[in-house]
């Protein structure tokens, strides 16, 4: 009797257990990747970053040798997060006067294209000044069982979306490991290109182009590499930051648990950054720029601001006080610091008497994201990070050089992240490599009038199933998941509200012809999706969503 007493407590306790972790499966699941990974490879406490060190006495007077140049590069920013076009920092009050003073004293792109909709395709291109699909780089390389755990958050109870997240059940034997994908090591990146002209070259913050097998930064032409290992601005309990947290989202949910407070330099073990990583990231880009001021230098500065996940430091959330909605304030809040960021490194420059001969380059990876919530990022265009409306190609493009550009210039052809080779490898005096196609083009000639006429006639976007042209003002969008044909004249309808494509059936046969040109020339992915995510063109994530909205499906 006494036995039966145990073993019923026994499984009394079991199923209690079982129910507990049933109920919590996906809590469980999606802490088990940070878990493990502090494990394996913990993060060790901050170390003093060494960077290279530049002659002590001036070689060459400024005015005899070649511009130094910098690329700053953020994270998910929407073109109304800027105050120049209009907005301010998603359409708040909040100004960013750092990054506007970039257009007024250089020139502003009004039709600036991201080479892709999403942060690594994207970065391919900024380094190759190539269609990234040229070399097979189309799809973002994701971290250890994020594409299995945001489809399963994405189809849970908590959440269920319309159109839940296709999983493709592809294992790691068929993709490939994280640190695996990425560039590969026959394209030439600009860092390498910028050296062979003697430039110093520096990386600071996201590189996500691959780790192994020779892609990591330093093995890519950078001199030095401080490199962004894990996404958290903050500890989640640090005294100074602010959180927060959105639970409708899937990607949200795993990046909480799996990022960490960490990076690594030159390839190193992780450690501690010191501070705010917006912050951190600009102190160590002003050291840079002391170090090297006798020489000429290449800065890439890659911010993580302001991807999720949202966390604010605490002066700036404190700093915004008329904000009344928690999220749009530490969104905002983390806007303040990159416009900071900017602003101290053009100080930096002036500091150490470089100001005329830089060329400044600021764009964002792609537009704002649809999965913050937030309604007004990418205002006035339709469309979100993960679809190839504007609202995810269109983004934020300055360039400053005060030798070169006449101040408040603008310009309204449309320029794109393949351009930025080409233009820095002009500004260098160098030749683009003569073995390969270089689809980006020399912007300069083109804002200072030496050149007439545009840049490009037409560019292309291309995720899986997903294709794109847009062709002197005419834009094609083609999907598969959903079928749809989506036809814009953007001079006349630059948000893209009326589909002609039912009107115009010859114009979509002439634009289809272009893309499929473009297609026959491009190689196939170097590793396949591993996940569809569904995503509304007109609605956030937060929104409540109905069977009319438009959506797509991205492949990643």
């Amino acid at each position: 009797m006494k036995l039966k007493k145990i073993l019923g407590g026994v499984a009394g306790v079991v199923l209690i257990a079982g129910a507990v972790i049933w109920v919590n499966r996906v809590e469980i699941v999606l802490n088990a990747p940070g878990i493990v990974l502090n494990i394996i490879d913990p993060v060790g406490p901050n170390q003093e970053v060494v960077w290279s060190q530049g002659p002590e006495i001036v070689a060459t007077p400024l005015s005899e040798r070649p511009p130094n140049i910098i690329f700053i590069l953020t994270d998910d920013m929407g073109f109304n997060d800027i105050s120049f076009y209009g907005g301010g920092a998603s359409g708040t009050t909040m100004q960013t006067p750092n990054i506007d003073a970039l257009g007024h004293e250089g020139v502003a792109f009004s039709n600036g294209y991201a080479g892709n909709a999403v942060c690594a395709p994207s970065r391919a291109s900024i380094m190759t000044g190539r269609y990234a699909t040229r070399f097979g780089f189309e799809f973002t390389p994701t971290p250890p069982g994020m594409a299995a755990l945001v489809g399963l958050v994405s189809r849970s109870s908590e959440i269920q979306p319309l159109h839940p997240s296709l999983t493709f059940d592809r294992g790691e034997s068929e993709v490939g490991s994280y640190a695996d994908l990425g560039m590969p090591r026959s394209e030439i990146t600009i860092a390498e290109h910028l050296k062979t002209a003697g430039y110093y070259t520096a990386h600071i913050g996201k590189w996500h182009l691959g780790r192994n097998n020779g892609m990591s930064a330093i093995h890519q032409g950078f001199d030095d590499s401080l490199l962004m290992a894990s996404g958290l601005y903050l500890p989640v309990d640090h005294s100074d930051v602010v959180n927060s947290r959105q639970m409708f989202d899937p990607i949200d949910r795993f990046l909480w648990p799996s990022m960490r407070y960490a990076s690594t330099f030159n390839d190193s073990a992780p450690f501690e950054p010191r501070g705010y990583i917006t912050d951190y990231y600009t102190d160590e880009a002003v050291k840079v720029i002391e170090a090297n001021r006798n020489r000429p230098f290449f800065l890439y500065l890659a911010h993580w601001g302001i991807h999720t996940p949202l966390q604010a430091l605490k002066a700036d959330y404190d700093a915004l006080s008329e904000i009344e909605d928690h999220r749009l304030r530490v969104y905002t809040a983390m806007t303040r610091a990159v416009d900071r960021s900017v602003g101290r490194v053009m100080q930096a420059l002036k500091d150490n008497g470089l100001d005329d001969n830089t060329l400044v380059i600021f764009t964002s990876d792609n537009g704002g994201a649809g999965y913050v919530g937030l309604p007004d990022l990418n205002k006035p265009f339709r469309g979100w990070k993960l679809t190839l409306f504007e609202g995810g190609t269109h983004v934020p493009f300055f360039a400053r050089w005060p030798r070169h550009i006449p101040a408040g210039s603008t310009f309204d052809e449309p320029v794109s992240h393949m351009d930025l080779f080409a233009t820095a490898s002009g500004a260098a005096g160098l030749d683009l490599p003569d073995d390969r196609i270089i689809d980006g083009v020399d912007f300069i000639p083109y804002v200072t009038g030496e050149r007439e006429g545009a840049p490009h006639e037409t560019l292309f976007w291309k995720d899986g199933h997903y294709r794109v042209v847009l062709n002197e003002g005419w834009k094609l969008q083609l999907s598969q998941l959903p079928e749809k044909t989506w036809l814009f004249n953007l001079s006349k309808d630059p948000t893209e509200q009326i589909n002609l494509a039912e009107n115009l059936p010859g114009k979509v046969a002439e634009l289809t012809a272009l893309l499929e040109t473009h297609l026959a020339e491009q190689a196939a992915p170097l590793w396949p999706s591993e996940v569809g995510l569904s995503v509304f063109i007109d609605k956030t994530l937060a929104d409540r969503h109905t069977e009319d909205d438009a959506y797509v499906y991205w492949e990643n």
